[in-house]
């Protein structure tokens, strides 16, 4: 849990630079401006104050995203803007993708196509 709260800020610089990147699809902007709305909002599908469960539709949804902007934009576009080495980077791959793996494949394909499927 101590690494994952580590991440967080690096996700978050990554995201933010991403937002302003012009060679980010714009399917992927919408994506992320969402989530980072998502996370900012006091509304959630399970409510924060839910020991343990408040917090998992928040860490689905940004392991969504990880594991989406991994499969969806290229590599060296990442490691530009992620503020620390790329075996850190792929550690937080992996473990978005295991955690992605709880949603179902047609609502990731529809977060990123940015139509329904």
């Amino acid at each position: 849990m101590k690494e994952l709260l580590l991440v967080l800020p690096r996700l978050a610089r990554m995201i933010a630079s991403l937002l302003v990147e012009p060679s980010v699809p714009r399917a992927a902007k919408v994506a992320l401006a969402a989530v980072a709305v998502y996370l900012a909002s006091p509304v959630d599908l399970i409510p924060d104050f839910i020991p343990f469960l408040g917090y998992l539709d928040d860490l689905l949804l940004v392991a969504v995203i990880v594991d989406g902007l991994v499969n969806y934009l290229d590599r060296s576009l990442l490691l530009r803007y992620w503020p620390g080495e790329a075996a850190s980077l792929d550690a937080t791959a992996a473990i978005a993708r295991r955690l992605a793996q709880w949603v179902p494949r047609r609502i990731k394909l529809r977060i990123f196509s940015g139509r329904r499927t």
